[in-house]
């Protein structure tokens, strides 16, 4: 038992002092659900990145979307778009 509160302890004071994560390189915003419909009902391209876990995007996933969890998107940071449209959720 003293031994998991030690782990569990640890684990806390790990988290409470890890360094914040920096700030993206590019310029990021926010768009909401109705307005990426709207640009893609007009017929925008959008590179869609869905970074939840395999899982949540095989049960539901928004049409077109693909999957990259969020621990890979730096390892595959290559295949995102750098010019156009590009929607992480």
């Amino acid at each position: 038992m003293r031994g998991v509160l030690i782990v569990l302890a640890a684990t806390g004071i790990l988290f409470a002092t890890a360094a914040p994560a920096a700030p993206p390189e590019y310029p990021v915003s926010f768009i909401k659900v109705d307005e990426l419909k709207g640009l893609l009902d007009r017929g925008t391209k959008a590179d869609i990145i869905d970074v939840r876990h395999w899982e949540a995007y095989a049960e539901s996933h928004i049409k077109g979307a693909r999957s990259m969890p969020l621990r890979v998107v730096a390892d595959r940071a290559a295949e995102i778009s750098k010019t156009g449209l590009v929607v992480f959720y």
